[in-house]
């Protein structure tokens, strides 16, 4: 017979004790420091999510007959779709122009971070099942439009599949060690570069060439090594790039200290330096356990060619070739990255319409993405940077 759980609602994650939180983090395969206690509640306390930036946080959780936490995670009540990385702004748009309401949908997922893994913390595989049940019943009951789940784990996209939700498949692009399955490791940057065909290596080559004929060098902090000091011109720098794209950032200084402060073994930061001089900074997040480098934001406070790519992925790649990381996530998008040496990866999420008609014309629509993007993705191996297919 299936477990009876007590479901409860709450409006921070900070409701929940961080100590049971971190204990389904723990016991939950597939998750991310990005689901840690400290992470979604910076996130809340600095008011980068919230009602009033079309955010609201609603934590579900599920509690056993004794009473001990079995399962929770954060959702989000959206009024709008920025920050999500999966995009469903022409679903909106269709359901304006019938005149339909698609906000307020519910969102699965972690703010801002376009990361795949476990989004449902639980103390076993029944809790979490139990969990993604509850949460399309309350998306049901609620009167959204729409529930949304993000950037899953492959058990959790089967799951949603079982439950009737539509899949959607998006593409990133990963940089692995070794490249594939069985193949040589690098030791170093050199080998690694010393694997791809003449023309991508010559094009790195060149890049770092033109970065270090400006003069820049760079320094790598990690954990306590970071000071108040860097995370002030780190700010400046992520605040300057989204001024010069017109946009606001979704992140701000008290975030940022937040995790610096209490998270200081998952981050490290590339300070990109001009005759002694901070230009540029870029913040990649660790998992330590995992051997996993996620690649976050960057900016620079001075235009110097190829900076970019030095601080963003060559300088992160080395890093991971020194320290045993066998994984550097690049975030969402960008077929640029596979000159780089990053590959194409499918990520996962899953959707509920509550209007039978859109459903099934979504359902037709991602059937028909689905097909391209696995043509793409296949066209997209083919052109491998790499000497040979490794």
């Amino acid at each position: 017979m299936a477990e009876d759980f007590r479901t409860e609602l709450s409006d921070a994650v900070n409701a929940l004790p961080a100590a049971d939180w971190e204990s389904l983090v723990a016991a939950t395969p597939g998750a991310t420091p990005f689901q840690r206690h400290v992470w979604l509640s910076a996130l809340e306390q600095s008011g980068c999510v919230g009602a009033e930036t079309g955010w609201q946080t609603v934590v579900v959780s599920l509690r056993d007959a004794s009473g001990a936490l079995a399962a929770a995670c954060a959702l989000y009540v959206k009024s709008h779709s920025y920050g999500e990385y999966v995009f469903d702004w022409a679903w909106a748009r269709a359901y304006a122009e019938h005149g339909l309401p698609y906000y307020p949908k519910l969102l699965l997922a972690v703010p801002f971070t376009p990361v795949g893994g476990a989004k449902l913390l639980g103390r076993d595989a029944t809790a979490r099942k139990a969990l993604l049940g509850e949460i399309l019943a309350i998306a049901r009951r609620s009167g959204f439009s729409s529930l949304h789940a993000l950037f899953l784990d492959p058990q959790e996209a089967q799951w949603c599949s079982a439950l009737g939700l539509l899949e959607r498949t998006t593409l990133q692009f990963h940089w692995r060690n070794p490249p594939a399955e069985g193949g040589a490791v690098w030791p170093d940057f050199e080998a690694f570069i010393g694997s791809l065909r003449h023309d991508k290596r010559k094009k790195i080559k060149q890049e770092q060439r033109q970065v270090r004929d400006a003069g820049v060098c760079f320094r790598a902090l990690v954990g306590t090594e970071i000071t108040e000091s860097h995370w002030d011109f780190f700010t400046r720098c992520y605040q300057t790039t989204y001024a010069l794209h017109g946009s606001d950032p979704y992140l701000n200084r008290a975030f940022f200290q937040t995790i610096g402060a209490q998270m200081p073994e998952h981050c490290l930061l590339f300070i990109a330096e001009r005759d002694g001089q901070p230009v540029a900074s870029s913040l990649v997040l660790l998992d330590p356990q995992s051997r996993i480098a996620y690649g976050r934001y960057w900016g620079a406070v001075a235009h110097i060619p190829a900076l970019h790519f030095d601080a963003c992925y060559y300088q992160p790649i080395a890093w991971c070739l020194a320290h045993g990381y066998s994984t550097f996530e690049g975030g969402a998008q960008g077929e640029h990255k596979m000159a780089r040496g990053l590959q194409p990866v499918a990520t996962r999420s899953a959707h509920w319409l509550a209007h039978p008609q859109f459903s099934r014309a979504v359902e037709d629509y991602l059937e028909r993405e689905s097909a391209a993007l696995a043509e793409h993705q296949n066209s997209l191996q083919e052109r491998l940077p790499f000497k040979e297919v490794q």
